[in-house]
């Protein structure tokens, strides 16, 4: 493990291997259109095909913890082999677990995903700040003291989360805003890019109303099956659109179970990310 933080980590893969991140959804209908059953078996089959064909060529992979943990301490099994291999092959790892609480239940989500010598050790996680920020600093702590990062829920693509993200503090500002916000000072100082990041979603249009440089990265779904493009990238993100990891899931992994159509997407999709982005 390099002493280099996530953040330092994740520009030179963004500079190196292109800035996309592949999403790693093995969910039941995505295995039946590959010819795979829904068992313990078609996921690990569908999960290495994907790490064998992508891992020394994509910069970031995001895992859905969830559809790993359906099929209990097998799948995780899995989880945790293809989190090695990927990282082995130079690709940074994102678990997308969303792991939100409080206190010590909060300290052991951090320990499962952010310490050094957990069999689920990743390079970042996604976690949810809406028991409060403050509820987040087990984990913001050993990500820092292991040279890991986090992605906060911020401004979600899902129509639902209009309702807590974009409600009004006492303050006048919004409680997204408030996220960007505590994200922003967790990063001061820190180059290339601070570690601690935010998702927003590709799909949600002008945000000139939010001040999105955090000087942190901003992990953005929605590219490909739910509607965003590449080219729509600048006119949402704006000045902070080179710091934009957008994740293509479906995009890509539909072109499976060819190995070499899998990494025809990926190069695609990178491509034409680096060209919307000038990267």
């Amino acid at each position: 493990m390099t002493h280099e933080s996530f953040g330092a980590r994740l520009r030179s893969a963004m500079d190196t291997r292109g800035p996309l991140c592949v999403g790693i959804d093995p969910h039941a209908s995505l295995l039946d259109s590959w010819g795979l059953p829904d068992t313990i078996d078609g996921l690990e089959r569908f999960t290495f095909t994907v790490v064998e064909a992508l891992a020394e060529t994509v910069a970031v992979f995001k895992p859905q913890a969830a559809f790993f943990e359906r099929f209990g301490s097998r799948g995780v099994a899995v989880l945790e082999r293809a989190v090695a291999d990927l990282r082995a092959a130079g690709g940074l790892v994102v678990m997308d677990a969303k792991r939100g609480d409080i206190g010590s239940t909060m300290a052991a989500y951090a320990e499962a995903f952010l310490r050094k010598d957990s069999p689920l050790f990743s390079d970042a996680l996604t976690v949810s700040p809406y028991l409060g920020y403050g509820s987040l600093k087990p984990a913001v702590d050993l990500a820092r003291e292991s040279g890991a990062g986090l992605f906060v829920l911020a401004l979600t693509s899902n129509p639902e989360g209009a309702e807590v993200q974009r409600a009004v503090r006492e303050d006048g500002r919004s409680v997204g805003a408030t996220m960007l916000a505590h994200l922003a000072e967790e990063n001061a100082g820190e180059g290339p890019m601070g570690s601690f990041g935010a998702v927003v979603g590709a799909t949600l249009g002008d945000l000139s109303e939010f001040d999105l440089d955090i000087n942190g990265p901003l992990l953005a779904p929605g590219i490909g099956a739910q509607g965003a493009t590449p080219a729509d990238l600048p006119a949402v993100f704006g000045a902070a659109v080179r710091n934009v990891v957008p994740n293509v899931s479906r995009g890509v992994l539909r072109e499976g179970p060819d190995g070499a159509a899998l990494r025809a997407a990926a190069e695609r999709y990178a491509n034409e990310i680096r060209t919307a982005v000038g990267a």
